[in-house]
C-alpha cells in the first residue's frame, strides 16, 4: 500500500498474474484479437488502485479514456479506432496500450511479446478524503489463535471518523487458509476513504477451538457455539435459609380494554411488586401502584429498588430493560401517608394504544398498607375515591395475578465435575411458586417464576466461566454478579435475543472461589433457561504457555 507504483506482470491468456511481486489470478484473463492485447476494464482498474468514473448512459471512464456504452474509445478526447474496445461475454476489455497511455503508464514486454509488464504510479485519491489503516500483531496464525488488530485511521484534516467498515474481520480464524482483511473509514464530512487491506495466513496445528477461545476470550453477553450444552450434566443445587418476602403479581388482564383495577392486597414490611400490561383502551392510559394506609397511625412507604419499561411495543425489551434498570436502581422516595391517605407509589408514563409497561418494585412499608394496581385512562386521577368506584377487572383466563409468598429463593452449588449445568424456571426441576389470587381467592401458580428472585451461591468457581442456555425460546434478561470485590450487572445477551440452546451467552468468568448471582426471570422472556459452568483456563492472567493474549486495542 506504500508502493509509489503498481506493477502488474502478465501474459496473454494466462489466467495468472504478478501484482507488484505477489502472486494472483485473473478473473478475466487478458485476451488477443485482431492483433491487439485487451484487459479487462475493471478488474485491471481495481488491481491498479485507480477509480473508475461511471456515466450516463455506460459511459466509463479511466484516467484520460472514456469507453461509450457502444465500445467507442476516446484518449484526451481523441478518438480511437475501431476494436480498441471490446465486450467479451459481458466484461468490457481495452487496448493494453491505450490503457497505459491513459494512466501514463509504462508498458514493456519480453523478447515473445506475450509476457508484458504494466507499471502505473499509484493513485493519489482525494485530498480530504480520510484514511483508512490498521495492522495485525502477525501475517502467520494458527487455527484458532486470536488475532489483535490495530486501528490507526486518520483524516488529513483532524475530522472525526465517524463510521467504519471491516470486511472479514474476526477475532480467530479457525480453518486453515489465506484471509484479506479491509477497512473503509468515513469522515464527519460524509467522505469516504479508498479500501484498506491487510493478507493473513493461517496454517499449522489449532489452537482454540470456536468453543475454548469463546470461553477464553469472549466478552460478557457475547454468544458462542457449544453442540453439547443438552447433554452436560446437573450440578447439584441445595436450597439453604434466609430472608425472603412475597410478591404481588399482576399480569392479568394483560391487556386491560377499559380503566379499572388489576390486582390489590394488602402487605406489611418488605414486598416485590411486578406488573406487566399493555394498553387496550383505545385511548392514552397511565399504569399505576396506589398505596392506601390502613393503619390508625401514619405509616412510611419507601421504594427499596425500581425498575421500568414504558412506553414500549416491543414485548422482548419490556423485561430487559426493567432489569438492567432495576440492578442500577439504588432507592427511592419515602412517602409518609397519614391514616387513610392513599398515594401512588409508582406511575408510568402515559401509554399509547397498544403500548405497555413493565414495573418491578422492592417497598418497605412500616405499617399495613393496601397496594391497589389500576389501568386509567389518562385524566382519570389514582385516588382511593376513583379507585372505589371502578370495577375489578376479571382475568383474562391466560395470565397470572396474584400474591406469592417467599419470593426469594436461597440455592448453593459446590462445583465439581464441569462442564455442569444448573436448570431454572422448568417447572420440574425447578417447581413453580405457588400463590393465592386475593380478588377470587383461588390458588394460583406462576409458571417461569417471573419477578423471583434466585440468590445463588456458586463455590470453587475460581477459573469457571458461566453462561446463560436458552431452553424455552426467546430470552433477554439481565443478572447481577458478585466475584470478591466486584459487583456487575451483565446485559444477556449484549444485543439481540438469545434464542439457540446451543449458543449459550457468556455471563461471567470468575476470579474468586466463591461467586454470587442474582436471577430474576425477566417479562416477555421464555423459560426454562440454563446457567452452565466451564472450566475457563486462566485467561485473564494472560498465561503465555496457554497461546493467550490479553491486550485488544
Amino acid at each position: 500500500m506504500t508502493a509509489g507504483s503498481v506493477q502488474l506482470t502478465f501474459t496473454v491468456d494466462a489466467p495468472d498474474l504478478s501484482v507488484n511481486g505477489d502472486a494472483a489470478r485473473w478473473q478475466a484473463a487478458p485476451r488477443l484479437l485482431g492483433g491487439r492485447t485487451l484487459l479487462p476494464l475493471r478488474e485491471t482498474a481495481a488491481l491498479l488502485g485507480r477509480p473508475l468514473q461511471v456515466g450516463s448512459g455506460g459511459q466509463i471512464g479511466l484516467g484520460r479514456a472514456v469507453v461509450t456504452a457502444s465500445g467507442g474509445v476516446s484518449l484526451a478526447g481523441v478518438p480511437q479506432p475501431a476494436g480498441t474496445a471490446q465486450t467479451i461475454d459481458g466484461t468490457v476489455y481495452l487496448n493494453v496500450r491505450t490503457l497505459a497511455d491513459a494512466l501514463n503508464a509504462n508498458l514493456s514486454a519480453d523478447d515473445s511479446g506475450r509476457a508484458l509488464t504494466l507499471t502505473a504510479l499509484r493513485d493519489g485519491g482525494n485530498p480530504l478524503a480520510p484514511q483508512a489503516r490498521f495492522s495485525t500483531d502477525k501475517l502467520i496464525y494458527a487455527p484458532g489463535e486470536r488475532v489483535i488488530y490495530t486501528e490507526y485511521a486518520y483524516d488529513p484534516d483532524g475530522a472525526d471518523i465517524t463510521a467504519r467498515k471491516w470486511v472479514n474481520r474476526q477475532e480467530a480464524f479457525f480453518q486453515p487458509g489465506t484471509y484479506t482483511v479491509g477497512l473503509n473509514v468515513v469522515n464527519s464530512r460524509g467522505l469516504q476513504s479508498a479500501p484498506f487491506t491487510r493478507t493473513i495466513t493461517v496454517q499449522g496445528t489449532p489452537l482454540d477451538s470456536p468453543l475454548t477461545y469463546a470461553l477464553k476470550y469472549a466478552d460478557p453477553g457475547d454468544r458462542f457455539p457449544d453442540a453439547q450444552v443438552l447433554n452436560y450434566p446437573t450440578a447439584m443445587v441445595q436450597p439453604v435459609a434466609g430472608a425472603s418476602f412475597p410478591l404481588l403479581f399482576s399480569d392479568s388482564p394483560e391487556v386491560p380494554t377499559q380503566s379499572g383495577v388489576l390486582y390489590q392486597d394488602t402487605v406489611l414490611g418488605p414486598v416485590r411488586l411486578l406488573g406487566y400490561h399493555l394498553n387496550g383502551l383505545g385511548k392514552p392510559a397511565r399504569l399505576y401502584v396506589l398505596a392506601r394506609n390502613i393503619e390508625t397511625r401514619p405509616v412510611e412507604v419507601r421504594t427499596l429498588r425500581q425498575g421500568e419499561t414504558a412506553p414500549t411495543r416491543v414485548e422482548g425489551l419490556l423485561g430487559q430493560v426493567t432489569l438492567l434498570d432495576y440492578f442500577a436502581s439504588t432507592g427511592g422516595p419515602t412517602l409518609t401517608l397519614a391514616p387513610g391517605q392513599s398515594a401512588a407509589v409508582y406511575a408510568s408514563p402515559t401509554l399509547g394504544l397498544g403500548s405497555g409497561a413493565n414495573m418491578m418494585q422492592d417497598l418497605m412499608t412500616s405499617g399495613r398498607v393496601e397496594l391497589t394496581f389500576l389501568m386509567l385512562e389518562d385524566g382519570l386521577p389514582p385516588s382511593a375515591q376513583v379507585a372505589q368506584q371502578l370495577p375489578y377487572l376479571p382475568g383474562d383466563g391466560k395470565h397470572v395475578r396474584g400474591t406469592f409468598p417467599n419470593a426469594v429463593r436461597h440455592l448453593r452449588v459446590n462445583l465439581g465435575t464441569l462442564p455442569a449445568r444448573i436448570v431454572i424456571g422448568d417447572g420440574r426441576v425447578d417447581p413453580a411458586i405457588a400463590g393465592i389470587d386475593k380478588l377470587t381467592n383461588q390458588p394460583v401458580t406462576l409458571s417461569g417464576n417471573y419477578g423471583v428472585l434466585y440468590d445463588l451461591e456458586v463455590n470453587g468457581a475460581a477459573g469457571t466461566a458461566v453462561a446463560l442456555s436458552p431452553r424455552g425460546g426467546l430470552y433477554r434478561g439481565a443478572m447481577n454478579v458478585q466475584d470478591g470485590p466486584l459487583s456487575q450487572t451483565i446485559k444477556l445477551p449484549k444485543s439481540g435475543n438469545a434464542i439457540n440452546p446451543q449458543e449459550p451467552v457468556l455471563l461471567w468468568r470468575a476470579g474468586s472461589d466463591r461467586l454470587n448471582i442474582d436471577f430474576i426471570p425477566a417479562s416477555g422472556s421464555n423459560l426454562p433457561i440454563s446457567l452452565v459452568f466451564y472450566r475457563a483456563g486462566r485467561a485473564g492472567l494472560g498465561n503465555a504457555s496457554e497461546g493467550l493474549k490479553i491486550y485488544q486495542p
